[in-house]
């Protein structure tokens, strides 16, 4: 079972909804700042070189970086939820995560994209399961029902690295286990509620939780294999690499710097594609109005998802977008406080070295379980 936000770490936190947290949902306000762009250039980030000002450390959370291993989330315990979170967003999109999750029953390894509405597309690891992930999306924070999450096995995730993939385009979405695709899903345009299509721009998380705690709800407890036992920690997940295209609206934008909600309707042609200030027509890929500016791969194999409440066999077709091998390379500067990327075909990124102080007892860091948005039963 994948779930969004446990309640009892949301209730701890103050977070008085069960649902995932967004600080300005554009389905319900006018006003919701733009999310910034990721854009043309694909960001290319390795952890085993230091941080990166790409991402953002939520409060509460210090990390440690090794050569070897990468971005270290260590969890010692219940209060602790090390979570980073990009400072730009994909709309539509493919990124590539070199994980290897962390042990322990009752932890929960995460990789998650989630859109200010509340739409989402996750990977789960649980300590306690060393040869399955678990992998399930959202529309717009419904939780009404549970039968989107699935499995698929994977040799030692927690003692291995694996290169785990979402490739998400208007038409369909892949999870990716290096290089095969084990699952997939159609967009069927009309479909709402909580059956509808995740479709608008995404922010990327990757972050550690305790999904096993005193006070949990059981069902939340079973589903993470236990209470967490933090005598044998403390439990580690490492992060050793990512990397981030954005398809930019998935229609031919040459470049964007953010995107903008132009109502309510939370779907994916509401939303467009703004570079410099400019609206991008995407089909014709030419600027045309003045705008707010505030803010292939090819796989011929088939899956077999297996899921709580279904198996599902799908078919893989050739995607029509910009294929991973011999894309452009994202670098940083590191006196920038921008995060500009500057494109280069084998660059390697300098990388920031600011790290957020550690919270006593942090509950600023639970809090950060509901931001990455998770729910139990």
């Amino acid at each position: 079972m994948l779930f969004k936000i446990f309640k009892s770490v949301a209730l701890a936190a103050t977070l008085v909804s069960a649902q995932t947290f967004t600080e300005c949902d554009p389905t319900k306000r006018d006003d919701c700042p733009n999310p910034k762009a990721v854009g043309a250039k694909v960001v290319d980030i390795d952890f085993r070189k230091g941080p990166s000002s790409f991402f953002k450390l939520a409060d509460g959370t210090s990390l440690k970086y090794d050569a070897n291993l990468g971005a270290v989330f260590s969890i010692s315990n219940e209060n602790e939820a090390p979570t980073i979170a990009s400072t730009k967003y994909i709309f539509f999109g493919q990124v590539d995560v070199v994980v290897r999750a962390s042990a322990g029953a009752g932890i929960v390894s995460s990789f998650v994209l989630q859109s200010d509405d509340l739409d989402e597309i996750d990977w789960e690891w649980l300590g306690g399961d060393n040869t399955q992930v678990q992998h399930n999306y959202f529309s717009k924070g419904c939780t009404e029902n549970y039968d989107r999450g699935g499995t698929s096995g994977v040799g030692d995730p927690i003692g291995t690295f694996h290169t785990y993939t979402i490739r998400w385009t208007p038409e369909k979405l892949e999870w990716i286990i290096d290089g095969t695709v084990v699952r997939t899903l159609q967009n069927h345009a009309g479909l709402t509620g909580c059956d509808g299509y995740p479709q608008t721009p995404m922010q990327i998380k990757l972050g550690n939780w305790v999904a096993g705690r005193p006070g949990a709800p059981q069902g939340t407890i079973d589903w993470a294999g236990g209470l967490a036992d933090f005598s044998k920690g403390p439990y580690e997940g490492y992060y050793q690499s990512i990397r981030i295209q954005d398809f930019m609206g998935g229609r031919g934008a040459k470049d964007a710097t953010e995107y903008q909600w132009t109502d309510r309707s939370g779907t994916w042609e509401s939303v467009k594609v703004v570079y410099n200030g400019e609206e991008v027509d995407q089909d014709d890929v030419t600027t045309t109005k003045k705008t707010s500016s505030t803010s292939t791969s090819t796989a011929k194999s088939s899956a077999t998802v297996t899921s709580s409440f279904a198996t599902v066999t799908k078919a893989v077709s050739t995607a029509s977008f910009p294929t991973t091998p011999g894309s452009s390379f994202a670098t940083f500067d590191p006196t920038s406080t921008e995060s500009e990327a500057t494109a280069t075909e084998t660059g390697e990124p300098p990388l920031a070295t600011a790290a957020a102080p550690r919270a006593g007892v942090n509950m600023a860091a639970v809090a950060v379980a509901a931001v990455l948005g998770y729910l139990a039963l």
